[in-house]
Parts: structure tokens; sequence; C-alpha cells
């Protein structure tokens, strides 16, 4: 995958992001600027989602932990350590449940 190809999968998946936090109903606020997607909890903690270009990865900082999630070309997925079962939503949902304090679905 080229540079150019990279940032528009990112960008969709940012958005992808955004409209499944709007859509799961639980209260999370959210700014994306300057390629970081940052999400606020009423608890005060967040989770910060952003781009590594030159990597060409998604990492993801959540309060268990800093990620690092891989394109897997064939599943269409983001992947965390090339495991499939480990996609990004799945695991966004994981953090986002851990940190809102009730259950999160993406």
């Amino acid at each position: 995958m080229n540079e150019s190809q990279f940032n528009q999968l990112a960008e969709q998946t940012m958005l992808a992001v955004e409209e499944a936090i709007d859509a799961s109903g639980v209260d999370i606020d959210y700014d994306n600027a300057g390629d970081i997607l940052t999400l606020e909890f009423s608890n005060g903690s967040r989770i910060i989602i952003n781009k590594q270009t030159p990597l060409s990865q998604i990492w993801v900082a959540a309060k268990s932990g800093g990620y690092h999630f891989d394109y897997d070309e064939q599943k269409q997925l983001w992947c965390l350590g090339g495991d499939t079962s480990r996609d990004l939503f799945t695991q966004l949902s994981e953090y986002c449940s851990q940190q809102a304090e009730e259950p999160v679905k993406l």
C-alpha cells in the first residue's frame, strides 16, 4: 500500500469510528484535529487514535496501553499484531467499554 492509499484508508477509518461512536448511544465526546481523533469520556479519561503514515499503522492510546494496528488487505481489517480476531473496532469497543464503565459496541 502506498502513502496515498494509506492516508485515504486511514481517513475513512477515522470517519467510521466517529459514526460508530454516534450510533453507539454512549456518552462519548470526540474531536478530530490534525489526523488525531480524541475520544473523551464522562469520567475525564481519553482514548487517542492517530495514523502513523511512515509505518502505515493506526495507533491507539488507551488507559490499558498503547496499541498498533496494521491493515490486513486480504481481510480488509485493521488488526492488532496481525491477529484478525483483534480488529480495530472490536478492540476499540473493549477499550471504550473499560473507560466508559458501561458496554460499548462499535
